[in-house]
Parts: structure tokens; C-alpha cells; sequence
């Protein structure tokens, strides 16, 4: 993923982070407007989301954010 998607998914994690606190879950669709203006975008982090980490559904936000900073 590039570098302006990944620091959006960690801004989208500690926004809903400080409203709802730690164990906050999300889906990928959090980082997306509700419009489709970047199919391949979208199907790029879905990927990254379901085929690469098998990630259910709703993670915690903490957890993503975590994957978006580690290497």
C-alpha cells in the first residue's frame, strides 16, 4: 500500500480511537467514502485486509494501527 493510504488508515484508527475508545473495531470500508471514487484502492486494501492478513470483518483499530507502523 502506498505511503498516503497507509498515514490516512492510521488518522482514521486514532479518530475513532479518541471518540470511542481502545477496543473500538472497523472495517477497511472506514478508510473509504461511502462513494466508490477508487476501486483500485479499495480492492488494494481489501486484499491487504482479507486474502494477505485474514482479518475478520472488525478488527480493533489498535491492531491495524499497529500493522500500518510495523515494517
Amino acid at each position: 500500500m502506498n505511503k498516503e493510504i497507509k498515514e490516512k488508515i492510521i488518522q482514521v484508527c486514532d479518530e475513532k480511537m479518541a471518540k470511542k475508545g481502545e477496543n473500538v473495531g472497523l472495517s477497511f470500508y472506514a478508510f473509504f467514502k461511502n462513494k466508490n471514487d477508487n476501486p483500485k484502492l479499495l480492492m488494494e486494501v481489501a486484499t491487504w485486509w482479507i486474502e494477505t492478513h485474514q482479518l475478520d470483518h472488525f478488527e480493533k483499530a489498535v491492531k491495524i494501527k499497529k500493522m500500518m507502523i510495523l515494517p
